[in-house]
């Protein structure tokens, strides 16, 4: 089991070097086993073309190293704070995408003005409050700001998603830095205008009802 979720968190992690939502070695990808006691987190400071499933690291969610050679990220702290308090979420994801990463430098929220924000999101993208790195004060923040929702800034940090899966909070995360691009393109034309906040519940009631396949 254990061995499958290597495979899926690398592959994801990947993907967000594909999709540039990072550069570098920043951003990370974790994934929370069935049962809810262990998490696979990319390992710290490994440049991306260079992840294996083999070098994702192992920890208990109260951040003993169970399995792995290397170091696990600098943000475990706050992913293993999230899965300790949100026992919904299985996946968290961590950018410093370009566009979502502009807003939370001036920590401004990403608002409704777009049909898939609405749908996806149900509202605007919330930012929280600068938190330091290394600790369990970023996953406090985001616990404390994210509401309901999917998706958080941090003010001049970046960008946290969450998921049922990672590959859930995967797709966030792609879908926060395309809206925040969107908004920001259309912000050098006019004033952004926010959709009415009853139609942006009955869109998000029926994407969350209708789209896809079930």
């Amino acid at each position: 089991m254990l061995k499958g979720l290597k495979e899926r968190v690398c592959e994801l992690n990947a993907g967000l070097y594909r999709e540039r939502l990072v550069t570098m070695t920043s951003g990370n990808v974790s994934g929370r086993e069935p049962a809810g006691n262990l998490v696979v987190i990319k390992p710290s400071g490994v440049p991306y073309d260079q992840l294996t499933p083999d070098a994702m690291v192992v920890v208990s969610v109260e951040g003993e190293v169970v399995e792995g050679e290397l170091r696990p990220s600098v943000d475990t702290a706050t992913h293993l704070y999230v899965y300790r308090h949100r026992p919904d979420v299985n996946g968290v994801v961590h950018t410093h995408s370009s566009f979502a990463t502009a807003f939370a430098a001036v920590g401004r929220p990403i608002p409704v003005a777009l049909t898939a924000i609405a749908d996806e999101f149900g509202g605007p993208i919330p930012v929280g409050p600068y938190a330091p790195v290394g600790g369990e004060e970023i996953g406090r923040a985001i616990c404390e700001h994210i509401g309901l929702g999917k998706a958080v800034l941090l003010k001049q940090h970046g960008v946290f998603t969450i998921g049922a899966t990672p590959e859930a909070a995967f797709k966030t995360a792609v879908v926060v830095e395309e809206a925040a691009k969107t908004c920001w393109l259309a912000m050098q034309v006019g004033e952004l205008e926010e959709i009415p906040p009853e139609e942006v519940a009955r869109a998000h009631r029926r994407y969350q009802e209708q789209y896809g396949q079930r």
